[in-house]
């Protein structure tokens, strides 16, 4: 087979798939980080890009924050009854995500690009999109499109795999993950998957002005801070943080923690189990301004641990991550884990675990931890408190890190590369090449059927309500 020419804005498009994305309502852990941040790098670079997500259901049906980004919020005729998030009336999502997403990528997205002589690369996230992306190969398939989509489906971490039909997932798609550890797990299942990293979006690798770090400071009025967010998920091992805070106190030392969780659960476990080790823990909700946020942590009585309730925004976050004398992303099992890496970004300290965090190197850029033992913690801090030069040496080389693992840097020298591969591997036709006369005959087809005046219908596209 003749290899592939360069796949440029001019040649490809990308389609991105997922529950997750950059609504509020559709943030529930880091894949919706990953999503936003991935679309709107790739977009940046001339690329157009298409993200079908679960969005907001009070926003429009479709939007374009960026001149080569469109968003495609589904599911909203469901939405508008589950206001809890975009895990909320799961099952119902997923049946209508199975039933529209395939027809709607092959018609409206793979169809008028073919017809433009262009590749589509479809990239599709997690196990909620496992099924849609066996079916968007058939449906391709069965236009005569199947040739003109290289198709990527990704693991980001386990959940739900006992549910993909694996084989046929292979088959139908290349799967990929995020890490080395994620490889390894998944050739437990027989699938060798190939590694494409997460990353981060190159504003992110900033210092932050050293005056707004000393006013948070100031303002919670501890010697030392120490900053958890995630998930609350045993995972996470939030009862280790909780515990290393209280051995922390027991020892003598003024240390706050400020805490960011979910929506789950655990946290009442976890919470009732800071109040048994004597911790005060005060709730708070934030304003989402900097300057708003710091001026109600400084009215706030002190307490061992405040605890966020409310949104945060990435300004706020990364003030946090910079002015923190430890960050603990100390996870149990972590398929990349993000947030170390935002942590480098800013010259943070990160205390990560050792499992997916492929970036992470002991002492040199961060902290990594092996064990749930709270004492661990311990002995490190006490160890950066004994040696403050090491602490600087990680802050500095944390922020070294993070730039090789910026977004525009893994989508230049792996995504790009790795689409190559792929494509070659599915027969994917180059983008210069014709179509074969059925692909031809479709592609003009449904790319006619675009233009034309829609049928009436109670529902648009957009909303991923069955037409018809």
């Amino acid at each position: 087979m003749a290899e592939l020419p360069g796949l440029t804005p001019e040649t490809v498009q990308f389609v991105l798939l997922s529950f997750e994305g950059p609504d509020e309502y559709s943030m529930a852990g880091g894949l919706g980080v990953r999503m936003k941040e991935l679309a709107l790098e790739l977009a940046r670079q001339g690329f157009t890009t298409h993200l079908v997500f679960v969005g907001d259901p009070d926003l429009p049906a479709q939007s374009n924050p960026h001149e080569n980004l469109v968003l495609h919020r589904w599911c909203q005729w469901l939405s508008v009854g589950y206001r809890d998030g975009v895990y909320a009336g799961e099952e119902a999502k997923l049946a209508d995500w199975d039933n529209t997403v395939p027809s709607f990528v092959t018609e409206e997205l793979v169809a008028p690009a073919a017809a433009r002589g262009m590749m589509t690369a479809v990239l599709a996230e997690e196990w909620h999109t496992a099924h849609s992306t066996c079916l968007l190969s058939d449906t391709l398939h069965a236009a005569g499109l199947r040739d003109r989509a290289v198709i990527l489906w990704n693991a980001n971490n386990t959940m739900g795999f006992d549910r993909i039909d694996w084989q046929r997932l292979g088959f139908c798609s290349q799967i990929t993950t995020v890490s080395r550890y994620m490889k390894h797990i998944m050739w437990g299942r027989g699938i060798n998957p190939i590694v494409i990293p997460n990353g981060i979006p190159s504003d992110r690798v900033h210092r932050p002005k050293p005056r707004a770090i000393q006013r948070l400071r100031e303002a919670v009025g501890a010697e030392e801070i120490l900053f958890k967010i995630g998930r609350w998920s045993p995972d996470k091992r939030w009862n280790m943080a909780v515990a290393a805070l209280a051995e922390e106190r027991r020892l003598g030392q003024d240390v706050t923690m400020i805490i960011r969780g979910g929506i789950e659960p655990h946290a009442l476990e976890v919470l009732h189990n800071a109040h048994v080790m004597g911790l005060s823990v005060v709730d708070v909700r934030l304003p989402r301004d900097t300057k708003g946020a710091i001026e109600a942590l400084r009215a706030l009585p002190r307490a061992d641990m405040y605890n966020v309730q409310n949104y945060m925004g990435d300004d706020l976050i990364s003030l946090l991550y910079a002015g923190a004398d430890a960050v603990l992303a100390n996870s149990g099992h972590e398929p990349f884990g993000l947030v170390g890496l935002e942590v480098m970004a800013v010259g943070g300290l990160a205390f990560v675990g050792s499992t997916g965090e492929d970036y992470a190197v002991p002492y040199l850029n961060s902290v990594v931890l092996d064990s749930d033992d709270p004492l661990e913690i311990t002995v490190a801090l006490e160890y950066l408190r004994r040696h403050p030069e090491i602490t600087t040496r990680i802050r500095s080389e944390a922020r070294s890190t993070a730039r090789s693992f910026r977004w525009a840097t893994i989508i230049e020298d792996t995504i790009i590369g790795k689409l190559k591969y792929v494509a070659m591997r599915q027969n994917v036709r180059a983008p210069s090449n014709a179509l074969s006369s059925a692909g031809r005959d479709n592609a003009h087809r449904l790319a006619a059927a675009e233009e034309a005046p829609p049928p009436e219908s109670p529902a648009s596209a957009g909303t991923g309500k069955p037409r018809g």
